[in-house]
């Protein structure tokens, strides 16, 4: 027999406790289940790097930042921006501060403490272990340590995450099950990942080397300034990111290794080349090219051109790739629930009195505090608008044989 709860919500990283979270503090009944042996995992992993919560920046600029879905989401970020994140951090009892770029960590520089203050702080039943496997008679199925179970809920969030780190519990598993219930779903795309690059042996002694203080280019596209590091398996980081959504629809990567420094200065100084001086020591001295920057100039320049050309050659040296690293490597993805298939509440439309909130939904945004900040505020969105949600039940899976007989 089926257990009948109030309000379930599946998955326990940032989207699906704030939108227990709220649940709670509007009078529901809320258990959580989680597929891994623990709660927030993808949200501990960001905490290795210090955990970025969000983007300390006027509302406006943080909506932006979300690219096409910005008119989507721009009410639930107006509800959970930059602001009432770092005052919800600090609520749990843990201080913020604020990056040189702006971005905005906690003073621990990690997620165990603010995520056992938050489920302290939820006081709502967490069961481990259990996977959403599909429905059973009507009702939600689990796969749990204890064998098959079912659940029979009020109201459902889903809070599933999107298909990258799947050993982390993203491993969008969900997407067919969503599908055959006429959920209209975007194929799923890494986002904020790596690309494959096919290097010349040469270049074995500079993998794992930053390229720093770099501009780059995505065609035609904006100029970011940032930084990224060589890998034997192709290119990764910050700036990297910064570029990989138009890199992934087909922009040509090219970048500027002296932005500080204008083509005219720098072929002047190529110009000023003593006579008994090789070009390498040339570049180390008169322009202060580092080690890792000549070798990707001899790598995508060979044979390099003289003078002007060889200036404008390291103001855009174009870097080619093989495409994107694996889906399951991304930081993020792309695809996923639409936005055609929910209402402004964030209820599929398809299956009434079942929400969807964080990367399960069809957004997108750059590193930076960004991915968190998103998921916290469709988390928050998701679990109001269930929490006053008025049907009589939520979505029920009718098993064929009877939709026969409603049919007879």
């Amino acid at each position: 027999m089926a257990e009948a709860v109030d309000a379930l919500v599946i998955g326990a990283g940032p989207a699906g406790l704030m939108a227990a979270e709220t649940l709670g503090r509007a009078g529901r009944s809320v258990l959580i289940v989680e597929a891994k042996p623990s709660a927030g995992r993808k949200f501990l992993m960001a905490g290795k790097s210090g955990l970025n919560l969000t983007k300390d920046e006027p509302l406006a600029a943080c909506v932006a930042a979300y690219g096409a879905a910005s008119d989507w989401l721009a009410p639930m970020l107006a509800d959970m921006g930059p602001n009432i994140v770092m005052a919800w951090a600090k609520a749990l009892g843990q201080p913020v501060f604020t990056g040189s770029s702006g971005r905005v960590f906690p003073v621990a520089m990690k997620a165990s403490p603010l995520l056992r203050a938050w489920i302290r702080r939820l006081g709502a039943e967490i069961r481990t272990g259990w996977r959403w496997s599909g429905w059973e008679g009507g009702d939600w199925a689990f796969d749990t340590p204890d064998g098959r179970r079912a659940i029979h809920p009020a109201v459902v969030v889903l809070a599933l995450g999107g298909a990258s780190w799947a050993r982390l519990g993203s491993d969008g598993a969900w997407a067919p099950k969503l599908a055959e219930k006429g959920v209209d779903l975007a194929p799923f795309r890494p986002a904020n990942m790596g690309f494959c690059v096919d290097w010349s042996a040469h270049m074995a002694p500079h993998f794992g080397q930053p390229v720093k203080a770099v501009a780059l280019m995505a065609g035609s596209g904006a100029v970011v300034r940032g930084e990224f590091v060589v890998s034997a398996r192709g290119i990764e980081g910050g700036g990297i990111y910064a570029v990989a959504a138009a890199l992934r629809d087909g922009a040509a990567l090219a970048v500027d290794l002296l932005p500080d420094l204008s083509e005219r200065e720098v072929a002047a100084r190529l110009a000023a080349r003593p006579a008994k001086q090789t070009l390498a020591r040339h570049l180390e001295r008169a322009l202060k090219l580092d080690p890792v920057k000549r070798a990707l100039v001899q790598e995508f320049g060979r044979p390099l051109p003289e003078g002007v050309a060889l200036a404008r050659l390291i103001k855009r040296l174009p870097i080619r790739h093989a495409g994107p690293r694996p889906l399951d490597e991304a930081i993020s993805t792309a695809g996923g629930v639409t936005r055609a298939a929910v209402d402004g509440g964030l209820m599929l439309r398809a299956m009434p009195g079942v929400f969807v909130a964080g990367e399960m939904l069809d957004w997108e945004a750059p590193t930076g505090g960004y991915l968190i900040t998103g998921c916290l505020a469709t988390g928050q969105w998701a679990g109001r608008h269930a929490a006053v949600w008025q049907g009589v039940r939520p979505f029920r899976f009718i098993p064929e044989a009877k939709m026969r007989g409603c049919q007879a």
